[in-house]
């Protein structure tokens, strides 16, 4: 496997000596290792952070949108909407739900589902609205969120990148109606390269993920009329079973899983939580600093936040519009310079399982356009030395001066920008 000088990360979030410290006193205590204090504290403290009502861990971000599926109650016949520009998880539950997938098209600024192409999609049929904040870039929600109410759709934000960032003063996972959060780990922080969370006002939806993720029946019960019947005795052990003495289930929605975050997670999920604003801060510096060089060359352009957004960063993205094959060709530059590039992520209604669906190309030609011909992620994350923060820096302004015309002309002026922002 080839060695980079700056590569995408295996971790992407620091663990210090207090991530450390919060699992040793864990282990040295006789707590429970699952569903204990650890676990409420975290998720109180991020439905405070997400200003949510409920904040729900499971044990994986792909989990946490399994069961937002499920919350839909989805019937044959009902139509979704999703976005293609995401990883695969966002959507692949939907995969076995016998309903409508509608493909909307990404705007080519944001790569965020594109609200005026969805304005042209969504229908009486549409049950609910699946997107993602790309890179970290919130979406523009109001105008999607007004769209869905108008026709009684549900909003799922998948908001694994988004943790940090923040639309109009408020946080993703409170902009729709159910956010997924990742905490893998190269997300934004992470609880040991695991973990999940649900985060939704809903009291209703609250009793039924605690249900799911606790290996319960998801299920419609009702009070049992026991008149006339003696009670079962009640002894200290049957505590955990005394309710199915006083239940009926009437309908079995969905068997339920084994997705307890373990208490480990948990305590460290609660103090990374406590460090994300300089995890974040550092995300933005590099940010800042790779724009310096992208906003010296017209022919390609930073993935910039409008003025009353704030971008995570989780990837940093800039588009090449010079056409031809200079995005790849920018590509081969960096990867020759010691850059590790992937490019995230491949438009999902062309992967095979979409295609047998009877999705393929042309049917979102923004996003196609975006991954084939011009948007570049390189490394940003906390994990970067200084050092390996400036190589990148002047590796991508290298790269682009050996492929974008007249460049020679402008370096002297990017090497300027550089040192205002090395300050």
């Amino acid at each position: 496997m080839r060695t980079y000088e700056v590569s995408f990360a295996h971790r992407a979030s620091l663990l210090d000596d207090g991530d450390l410290a919060a699992v040793a006193e864990l282990i040295r205590s006789n707590d429970p290792l699952s569903g204990g204090r650890r676990r409420d504290a975290f998720e109180a403290a991020f439905a405070a952070y997400t200003g949510t009502r409920h904040a729900l861990s499971v044990t994986s971000g792909t989990v946490a949108l399994e069961i937002a599926i499920r919350l839909l109650g989805l019937e044959p016949g009902d139509e979704v909407i999703v976005t293609p520009q995401t990883y695969h998880a966002t959507i692949q539950a939907l995969l076995e739900q016998r309903v409508r997938v509608v493909f909307c098209d990404v705007d080519p600024r944001s790569i965020n589902m594109d609200p005026a192409a969805l304005a042209s999609l969504i229908g009486p049929r549409t049950r609910a609205v699946v997107l993602v904040h790309y890179g970290g870039l919130p979406a523009e929600m109001d105008t999607i969120t007004t769209l869905a109410r108008a026709h009684g759709a549900v909003v799922i934000e998948d908001c694994a990148h988004a943790l940090g960032a923040s639309y109009r003063g408020r946080m993703p996972g409170s902009l729709g109606d159910i956010g997924c959060f990742s905490f893998f780990a190269t997300k934004n922080i992470t609880t040991l390269g695991q973990g999940g969370m649900l985060t939704f006002d809903r009291d209703d939806w609250a009793e039924r993920v605690r249900q799911v993720r606790a290996n319960e029946i998801d299920g419609r019960f009702v009070p049992l009329d026991m008149a006339g019947e003696p009670a079962p005795a009640s002894l200290p052990w049957m505590k955990f079973h005394g309710g199915a003495y006083q239940r009926a289930c009437v309908d079995v929605i969905r068997t339920g899983t084994n997705a307890n975050m373990p208490e480990a997670a948990a305590v460290v999920g609660l103090s990374q939580l406590a460090k994300l604003g300089s995890l974040i801060d550092r995300r933005r510096q590099i940010a800042a600093r790779l724009d310096s060089v992208v906003d010296g060359f017209p022919e390609v352009r930073p993935h910039r936040p409008p003025p009353d957004v704030e971008h995570a960063y989780h990837l940093y993205t800039f588009f090449a519009d010079a056409g031809n094959d200079a995005r790849d060709q920018i590509v081969r530059e960096l990867d020759s310079r010691g850059v590790e590039v992937q490019l995230r992520y491949f438009p999902l209604h062309l992967r095979p399982e979409w295609r047998r669906q009877g999705h393929g190309p042309g049917e979102c030609p923004v996003a196609e356009d975006s991954w084939f011909s011009r948007h570049v992620n390189l490394p940003c994350h906390p994990g970067l030395s200084d050092d390996q923060v400036d190589f990148l820096a002047h590796a991508l302004k290298d790269s682009l001066a050996a492929v974008l015309a007249d460049a020679d002309a402008r370096h002297e002026a990017i090497e300027d920008k550089l040192r205002q922002v090395d300050g």
